[in-house]
C-alpha cells in the first residue's frame, strides 16, 4: 500500500508543462473576468493594447494628496478622556465572577504554575546533567 497521498503516480505532474501551448488555460470565471477588465478579446486570444493604453501602463497619473475635510479633530485630552468613558463603558458590561469564583480560580492557576515550573525545571536539571557528562566538566 502506498504510505505517501501521491502513492502510485511515481514522479511525473499530472499537468504536463507544455511549450507549443500559445494562450493559458483559464476557468470561464477567470476568462469573463479578464474580458471585463479588456486583458482578453471576445474570442479569449490576449487583447493588444494600442499604444495610448500602453503610455497610460507605463506613466500612471499621480492622485493629489487630499486632507480630510470634515470638523477639526479634537484635542488630546478630550480624546483620552472620550477613551476612558469607554473603558468604563465596556467594564460595566463584563460579567465579573462572585468572590468564590475567583478564589477557586486563582486556587487552579497558582497550583497549574506551580506544577509546570518544577517540571521545566527538572528537565532542565536532567539535560545539563547529560550535557556536563558527555562532556565531561
Amino acid at each position: 500500500a502506498p504510505v505517501s497521498k501521491t502513492g502510485g503516480w511515481g514522479f511525473e505532474s499530472l499537468l504536463p508543462c507544455s511549450p507549443h501551448l500559445t494562450r493559458p488555460i483559464l476557468n470561464r470565471q477567470t476568462k469573463r473576468m479578464m474580458q471585463r477588465q479588456g486583458q482578453l478579446g471576445p474570442d479569449g486570444t490576449p487583447a493588444v493594447p494600442n499604444a495610448a493604453e500602453r503610455q497610460e501602463r507605463r506613466a500612471p497619473t499621480r492622485q493629489p494628496v487630499r486632507t480630510p475635510s470634515g470638523p477639526p479633530r479634537p484635542g488630546v485630552f478630550v480624546r483620552m478622556a472620550d477613551g476612558v468613558k469607554d473603558v468604563r463603558g465596556e467594564l460595566r458590561k463584563v460579567a465579573w465572577g462572585t468572590p468564590l469564583e475567583v478564589r477557586n480560580y486563582t486556587t487552579v492557576v497558582i497550583f497549574t504554575l506551580i506544577i509546570l515550573v518544577s517540571f521545566v525545571f527538572a528537565l532542565n536539571l536532567g539535560f545539563a546533567r547529560a550535557i556536563s557528562g558527555l562532556f565531561g566538566t
